[in-house]
């Protein structure tokens, strides 16, 4: 179908045209996104078997923060991990870490890795 074709058809005629395309476009559609979800159901179902084959990281315990911010008692770091903006400000002012510890009573032990 030209363009001359459609100059010369009525405004009721073009939006018959309009109203068939959506239809068809609309079926074909739901049709192309039945497949893929069909196709992701099967990827999914293999990968997940995949990982529950696999070995369970077992649960890590809370660590005890052992590091604390001399000017906001309420910041700590557990040593784990980034280190924390006010820890590396600590740092480049001449702290040492050894500064930084938090000092616990005797009963209070830290927990050792390994």
């Amino acid at each position: 179908m030209g363009n001359d074709d459609w100059a010369s058809m009525t405004t009721v005629e073009l939006w018959e045209l309009y109203d068939g395309v959506t239809a068809v476009l609309s079926r074909r559609m739901a049709a192309e996104k039945a497949k893929l979800e069909e196709r992701l159901r099967k990827i999914e179902g293999t990968a997940g078997s995949a990982r529950s084959e696999g070995r369970v990281r077992r649960p890590y315990p809370p660590v005890l923060p052992k590091y604390q911010n001399p000017k906001d008692p309420g910041e700590t770091w557990s040593g784990r991990g980034k280190q924390p903006r006010w820890l590396k400000a600590q740092l480049r002012a001449g702290k040492k870490l050894n500064d930084l510890l938090i000092g616990r009573p005797s009963g209070q032990k830290r927990r050792r890795a390994g």
